[in-house]
């Protein structure tokens, strides 16, 4: 899938990609290898999704929004369960019935994040922000995905300016783990 565009068109190609790689898990039966393939790619996808929107959607849903601060806690909180399933997830072979258990919740968790970040906030944003705006934190979100942790970090702060001076740092140690691991690889 392409990316590009304004903030909404990036983030939305992000969750079609994800919504893809759950597809794929559902497709295979329980304890199959693959389905630890693709769940450490949507883990890989989803944190780095995650970190940008933290570091550059939601202030921008706080800013042009006048209930924003309420949103973006709300998304916050959706992010920080969402991490913790990921973090419970990390270590259980697909295999294992737990497997079953905390991907089938992370899916359900994020299915639930798009549907209210498409049908609520996305909308209300572009409502409230210019096209430039728009397009400038777009920018700004696909830069942030490229130095963005790929594992998750529940104790990591989830808000400015703490997560954008520490994300880049552990995004670098995430893929250097992942390099030597051969996560994340086709």
């Amino acid at each position: 899938m392409g990316h590009g565009g304004d903030v909404i068109a990036e983030l939305t190609t992000d969750h079609r990609e994800v919504e893809e790689l759950f597809g794929k898990i559902e497709a295979l039966p329980p304890g199959h290898e693959q389905r630890r393939k693709h769940a450490d790619q949507a883990v890989i996808e989803l944190v780095r999704h995650s970190v940008a929107e933290e570091m550059h959607l939601y202030p921008a849903v706080r800013a042009f929004l006048p209930d924003g601060d309420t949103l973006a806690d709300k998304e916050l909180e959706d992010h920080a369960e969402a991490e913790r399933t990921m973090k419970a997830l990390e270590g259980v072979d697909a295999g294992d019935a737990e497997f079953d258990r905390l991907i089938g919740a992370l899916m359900t968790e994020i299915r639930s994040h798009i549907r209210d970040e498409e049908g609520n906030l996305f909308p209300r944003l572009r409502s409230a922000a210019s096209e430039d705006e728009l397009m400038k934190l777009g920018d700004k979100v696909r830069q942030a995905k490229r130095t963005a942790p790929t594992r998750p970090h529940p104790a990591a702060p989830d808000t400015p300016p703490a997560n954008k001076l520490l994300a880049p740092g552990a995004g670098m140690v995430d893929r250097v783990r992942d390099a030597l691991t051969g996560r994340g690889k086709d």
